[in-house]
């Protein structure tokens, strides 16, 4: 056929469609009805059209992503076998999650013989110089993120890793001596309650400490990558445009340096909205979750199981997790985020969360900066203003979870499944500044369950 089914078709304008719904309406006002404000201040219309199409031109993004596997170092010989494993099922890139220094040779032993672009992360918790600095020399010439986040474990724990001025000493050492030393983690202000442009303006708020760190040290200025830990929530275009919209927004704070600095990806799904009642619909919702991330450009994403928040590690449950990235990438062919370009809708979100996140990460930065925020505890008290609107939400049914607040299945039993402590743990130790706890939106209904299958 030389001509589109669409040649037959005369064009409507934006206003024609206005005129056209608000006749149907039939006398409701069209912004009560059909407009819908989200938390971050955006408004949701009920189309989109090319007359008002607003799109932003965001460069390097993947031509495919990494299916990753992570991996708890309790062990090293069995960490080593676990990752091996994994590599010959699917998986292209490791996590490893250590809380103490490990024995490099076991760990790495044969690691790097398949496959030959194999990328390797790691989230420490813990900051040991001299060890460090062995883990960098024995990676050398390989892909591997260190992830060391000083900041992100102020945040999380509040506390410093010894003390403001000894952490910034030891950055700055592995900075002299790994380009892909320094990790941003974003994940926790998704979990603990953010909205999506605050997620994006404390991403680049947080990184920029390390850009002026970086800067004002005058560490010799090659080629750096920080890698960003992202959380990716329910919200499914949403969660695509926020990926895009931090990505520009990237490329326009990089442009004050005299410096490049690449920005890697790292996603995986939020435990926010995961339950353990009606667990199996957290594969569905980690399934969702997952294509946001390859839509919205992710380099890698670990995926995680559907019984993770309640269940020790199982191979059934990360062979699930695995799978469906599988499935995603290689059956379903999607691959990256080619699907949604010039898309009027998903485009025109990315550019508001990109004006709104902007915005934001000014007044962060004209306020003091991000460091100066923290310690003022203005960070945390905006995240748990929004924590407690999205959990009156889930109260209210406004907010959905199937099988928790909505369609429970009163047959549902767990009291004898749950092999972990699900729910957010209060630590009474004394802390430098108000860290960021992250908590589920089901635990307060999970634990009203619990308690009456104990009674009944």
């Amino acid at each position: 056929m030389s001509n589109s089914l669409f040649d037959n078709f005369f064009p409507v304008s934006a206003k024609q469609w206005k005129q056209k719904i608000q006749f149907d309406l039939k006398g409701d006002d069209y912004n009560q009805t059909l407009l819908t404000q989200t938390h971050e201040g955006i408004t949701i219309k009920p189309f989109y059209h090319a007359d008002d199409f607003k799109q932003l031109e965001i460069s390097e993004m993947p031509s495919s992503f990494k299916i990753c596997q992570t991996i708890f170092i309790n062990n090293e010989k069995t960490a080593n076998y676990l990752a091996i494993d994994a590599l010959n099922r699917g998986a292209d890139s490791i996590k490893f999650i250590a809380t103490k220094p490990f024995e490099c040779d076991v760990l790495f032993q044969n690691l790097f013989l398949l496959p030959s672009k194999l990328n390797i992360y790691f989230q420490l918790q813990f900051l040991e110089k001299e060890f460090l600095l062995k883990l960098i020399d024995f990676v050398k010439g390989k892909t591997v993120f260190l992830n060391i986040d000083i900041l992100g474990n102020l945040v999380t724990t509040g506390n410093w890793f010894y003390n403001h001025k000894k952490d910034h000493e030891i950055l700055k050492i592995l900075l002299k001596n790994n380009t892909s030393a320094i990790g941003v983690d974003v994940s926790q202000y998704q979990n603990s309650g953010a909205n999506i442009v605050q997620q994006i303006a404390y991403a680049l708020a947080h990184a920029n400490e390390y850009l002026n760190f970086i800067d004002k040290n005058k560490i010799e200025k090659q080629l750096f990558t920080i890698n960003f830990n992202f959380s990716i929530g329910g919200n499914y275009f949403f969660e695509i445009a926020k990926l895009k919209a931090f990505r520009y927004l990237w490329k326009l704070l990089i442009e004050e340096y005299n410096f490049d600095v690449i920005a890697n990806i790292f996603v995986e799904p939020s435990l926010r909205n995961k339950t353990i009642y009606d667990y199996n619909t957290n594969m569905l919702r980690t399934t969702t979750e997952c294509m946001s991330a390859i839509l919205g450009g992710a380099n890698t994403i670990s995926n995680v199981s559907y019984d993770t928040i309640f269940h020790k590690k199982n191979e059934f449950g990360e062979r699930i997790a695995r799978n469906q990235l599988l499935i995603l990438k290689e059956e379903s062919n999607l691959k990256n985020s080619d699907f949604v370009k010039g898309t009027y809708y998903i485009e025109e979100l990315t550019y508001e969360i990109a004006e709104k996140s902007l915005t934001l990460f000014k007044n962060i930065e004209n306020s003091g900066g991000f460091i100066s925020q923290l310690f003022e505890g203005t960070i945390q008290r905006k995240i748990e203003e929004n924590a407690i609107k999205e959990q009156q939400q889930f109260d209210d049914v406004k907010h959905v979870l199937l099988g928790i607040n909505k369609y429970p299945n009163a047959d549902d039993k767990m009291k004898d499944t749950i092999e972990l402590y699900p729910f957010l743990k209060i630590k009474s130790n004394e802390t430098t500044i108000k860290p960021v706890i992250s908590k589920r939106l089901a635990e307060k209904l999970e634990k009203e369950r619990l308690n009456n299958e104990s009674i009944s």
